[in-house]
């Protein structure tokens, strides 16, 4: 068995490298070819926390998969991670676990490359501003991918705390210059959104955080954090100015984010304004961005393919390159 701890996995895994692998996931998805049950939630009220298990299984690669993710946003007050995991990679032939990888490095990895992917395949092609509303675990490689794939002059970030955000954005100025893009904090989220050609809201908040009425035209908006029925970090003001709405998947996103469930439930929007699953844009069966003046959201709660697949080409790579610690049990 091997171990792959999150330094292994940065010596032979980039943030293109997580994009290119939840493409893949999202077509697997969208040709039904992962077995992936909706995930198990088990409430931990007492810290306003979760435990999450998210199993999946992909016939044609002869993998299966399971990953153990808890979320306890109260975490980050003591320099914790907000999302500790464990991913367990399966020989499918066998049953055999051949890998234990640092899950909360690979969700982070293969959360921030859903964005990634939306924007690489939804967003103009001439973008200049980006936004990042929320600096928790998963925020870092949300704001790389997004540089990734669009050579952007400028990001705004904002959170609740400002200390909290000017030394994240110091962070990944930093960590992040070989991209040529000026990571500001700002101390309003209108601030952060303005004239904002991208922008991605990764928080646990049970209220909007952004101004939907502010968007300008042309905006691609990725949400992240609404994995719960009562977390809305979306404004709904934006659903009916969108001129498509699409999902990581439609059925996990029905089943849990408050992002979408409150505004169908306050009839703001209907299912028939949905417009369907990136991973079908991918194959070309689905239309994309038609035009520079559309607004575009997409709602993205993290499906058990990303995992599966992220993990296995992690490990293939880290076994090429002699990547890791055995472990014999």
């Amino acid at each position: 068995m091997l171990l792959l701890s999150r330094e292994d996995i940065k010596k032979v895994f980039s943030i293109q490298d997580a994009i290119e692998a939840d493409k893949k996931a999202f077509t697997l998805v969208a040709d039904k070819k992962c077995d992936s049950p909706l995930r198990t939630n088990i409430q931990a009220p007492k810290y306003d926390g979760c435990f999450l298990f998210m199993p999946a299984y992909i016939e044609e690669m002869d993998t299966a998969s399971l990953k153990t993710v808890n979320i306890f946003p109260h975490n980050i007050d003591n320099g914790l991670p907000t999302s500790p995991a464990q991913v367990l990679l399966i020989d499918g032939k066998t049953g055999i676990v051949t890998a234990v990888l640092d899950g909360t490095y690979v969700t982070q990895l293969r959360t921030g490359a859903s964005s990634g992917v939306a924007f690489d395949l939804l967003a103009k092609k001439d973008c200049r501003i980006g936004a990042l509303i929320g600096t928790g675990g998963q925020a870092a490689t949300q704001l790389e991918a997004m540089v990734a794939v669009r050579n952007l002059e400028e990001v705004r970030v904002y959170d609740l705390n400002y200390e909290r955000t000017a030394s994240f954005a110091a962070r990944m100025q930093e960590e992040l210059k070989a991209y040529g893009t000026k990571i500001t904090a700002v101390s309003s989220s209108d601030e952060a959104i303005d004239d904002a050609d991208l922008l991605i809201t990764v928080t646990p908040s049970a209220k909007p955080v952004f101004d939907g009425t502010k968007i300008k035209k042309g905006c691609t908006v990725s949400c992240v954090g609404a994995y719960q029925h009562h977390m809305q970090e979306m404004d709904p003001a934006i659903l009916p100015r969108a001129s498509k709405i699409y999902f990581d998947s439609q059925e996990a996103v029905l089943s849990e984010s408050g992002d979408i469930l409150l505004p169908l439930e306050e009839g703001i929007i209907t299912e028939e304004d949905f417009t369907g699953n990136i991973g079908d844009v991918i194959k070309g069966t689905l239309t994309g961005r038609e035009n520079d003046d559309e607004i575009i959201v997409y709602e993205t709660v993290g499906v058990g393919a990303q995992d599966l697949v992220t993990a296995k080409t992690i490990y293939e790579k880290a076994l090429s390159a002699g990547v890791g610690m055995q472990w014999e049990a």
